[in-house]
């Protein structure tokens, strides 16, 4: 597995081998193992599939606080998507920084979201499917979301117009008017390995 580092500290992008012949191909999408050998021993314990009809979806942007906050493990089973990951750690040398992204079925890039950082996507093709896995369960109580089209957050969402939202993300408050419940502990164990 190819592991290597974007522009925001913590957020890896990560792109399993293939093995492919005249059949199609077969690659290890996930092993604990090899992630644990390059410090990022992490357990998931949910994976969600969401299917995206329309070009132009925007889903996000979303974190699930404490005591459920959840890191997450990205990748495209169909289509493409642009990826965003914000980081809202209080304190953090990148607050309010972002990184984006394409994952597509084609490029098999998978995206590692920690902890601390908000989460969302906007679909490039019509029928895009995003699975994920999680480090903790869905907590309703614990859901929350900050506005996509943040100005402060100035994130260059790839859009011919407006994005097809739901109420809710619509609805998301910016960064600044939310206290943040992840407070930045240091650097994470993997920054600067990949």
């Amino acid at each position: 597995m190819e592991i290597a580092e974007t522009g925001l500290p913590g957020v890896v992008l990560l792109t399993p081998r293939r093995f492919g012949d005249a059949r199609g191909f077969f690659s290890e999408s996930w092993s604990q193992r090899r992630m644990a050998e390059a410090g990022m021993a992490l357990d998931f314990v949910q994976d969600n599939h969401s299917l995206s009809a329309q070009t132009g979806t925007l889903r996000g942007l979303h974190f699930q606080s404490p005591p459920h906050a959840q890191a997450k493990l990205v990748r495209c089973g169909r289509g493409r998507l642009y990826d965003v990951a914000v980081d809202i750690r209080r304190g953090s040398p990148s607050f309010g920084r972002w990184v984006g992204v394409e994952l597509s079925f084609e490029n098999g890039h998978q995206l590692l979201v920690p902890e601390g950082f908000a989460h969302g996507f906007v679909t490039l093709e019509p029928d895009t499917e995003i699975v994920y896995k999680c480090s903790d369960y869905y907590a309703p109580d614990c859901d929350a979301g900050i506005a996509w089209d943040d100005p402060d957050l100035g994130i260059d969402w790839p859009l011919s117009g407006a994005p097809v939202l739901s109420d809710k993300d619509a609805a998301a408050p910016r960064l600044s008017q939310i206290d943040s419940p992840f407070a930045y502990e240091g650097p994470l164990p993997w920054e600067d390995r990949a």
